[in-house]
């Protein structure tokens, strides 16, 4: 049981964590995977290797120390982190290896401050956190597979369709394997696939925000193809190497960021291929607006919609021929900026909400936003300045999470 003085101890530690940063975490992910290579099969590896799994799991450590009198103020983190566990398959057995090595990289790096007591504080405040993922974590699964179309762990689904969006992004559409109804989500969520290219070692798996409303019989994910540095694994996996018929795994549909369900005006922001998660929420609403034709009282109250998008140039615009046609139709109102060309229905150069703040409903709607972390960043400013209300800001990160 966690006791004061145990909460105490552990946050008398909140200095060294600080001074150490990430290289704890480096030490933890180099011993966990010398002593449990297996543990490759959940990772990414391509996020160990750039440092964001380190940065994001330090920030975690330290927040929960902080916070350890006041877990409260962790839920919203708890709940992230949680979806996203289950979109891995992550079993309470995972918690007992990293809180091993969670503990013997504390002895092994610090172990002049890291005393038996200090020790004893840790090793019972790690357990008081795992049991609450693992406590929320198994009702997540238990949700997912009682519902109709529901599994729980892994399911072999195929590929039935691939579509080119744009220039780097490619749309793939799954089936399940056992002709079975697939589960609903909610617009915005994203969904757990694993593969396994030729050129690696382990199972790799990655997750990819649902691009296209829920239908209750297939899923659709948009891939872009990561080609700048080390170019992406699974990316390449999936524009080259993936053919119709083959067959992936797939868990269940997750994530704490999706479509509010209010009356409220809704913003919808993006940037490349951030607007994975706003094509599902836009084509979510455009269909709520179809069934409510012929109903006026609820035609009078359905949500107006605005969409924001930013990228590189048209030949990057993803589902533009889409875009195109439903603002035509006067469903939604939409604003373009591309970086560099010129394009008779785009605006040049980076997203400027103030520009065009007047056609906003700043004060009534609800705004979300994905992209890069600098893009949320700076579109985020941009809504502050203007009037709006934190609370009416959701975001969605690619990746190890980050707050902004």
């Amino acid at each position: 049981m966690l006791t004061e003085n145990h909460i105490a101890l552990v946050k008398s530690t909140v200095p060294l964590l600080e001074e150490s940063g990430t290289a704890i975490t480096d030490h933890f992910y180099k011993r966990l995977f010398s002593h449990n290579p297996e543990a490759q099969n959940i990772f990414n590896m391509s996020n160990q290797a750039s440092g964001k799994q380190s940065f994001a799991l330090f920030s975690a450590i330290a927040a929960y120390a902080k916070n350890l009198d006041n877990v409260e103020q962790l839920l919203t983190m708890v709940e992230r982190i949680a979806q996203k566990h289950t979109s891995l398959n992550i079993q309470p057995e995972h918690y007992d290896l990293v809180g091993h090595h969670l503990i013997e990289t504390f002895r092994e790096l610090v172990p002049e401050q890291f005393t038996q007591e200090v020790e004893e504080a840790w090793t019972v405040a790690y357990q008081t956190l795992a049991s609450i993922f693992i406590g929320r974590e198994g009702d997540l699964y238990k949700q997912r597979e009682a519902l109709v179309g529901g599994w729980k762990g892994g399911r072999k689904f195929s590929l039935v369709e691939k579509r080119i969006e744009s220039e780097l992004v490619k749309s793939l559409v799954f089936e399940p394997v056992d002709g079975g109804p697939v589960i609903d989500y909610l617009p915005g969520q994203y969904i757990g696939i694993e593969v396994q290219p030729k050129q690696s070692e382990f199972k790799e798996i990655r997750q990819y925000s649902l691009s296209d409303k829920a239908n209750g019989e297939s899923y659709r994910i948009s891939v872009k193809r990561e080609v700048l540095g080390k170019p992406g694994i699974v990316s390449n996996y999936l524009h080259d190497g993936l053919r119709l018929g083959d067959e992936v795994t797939l868990y269940a549909p997750a994530g704490d960021f999706y479509l509010q369900d209010n009356s409220k005006p809704k913003v919808l922001i993006s940037a490349g291929v951030g607007l994975t998660p706003m094509q599902a929420m836009l084509e979510t609403l455009i269909a709520e607006q179809g069934a409510e034709q012929g109903n006026e009282q609820r035609n009078e109250q359905k949500s107006e919609i605005h969409f924001l998008h930013a990228c590189e140039s048209v030949a990057q615009h993803s589902f533009k021929k889409r875009h195109d046609e439903i603002t035509e139709q006067g469903k939604v109102t939409s604003h373009t900026w591309y970086k560099s060309g010129t394009h008779e229905s785009a605006l040049q150069g980076y997203m400027d909400i103030s520009g065009i703040a007047d056609q906003l409903p700043l004060a009534a709607a609800d705004f979300y936003l994905c992209g890069p972390v600098g893009f949320m960043q700076f579109a985020k400013q941009q809504l502050i300045t203007l009037g709006v209300e934190s609370d009416s800001i959701h975001y969605e990160v690619f990746g190890p999470h980050e707050s902004f």
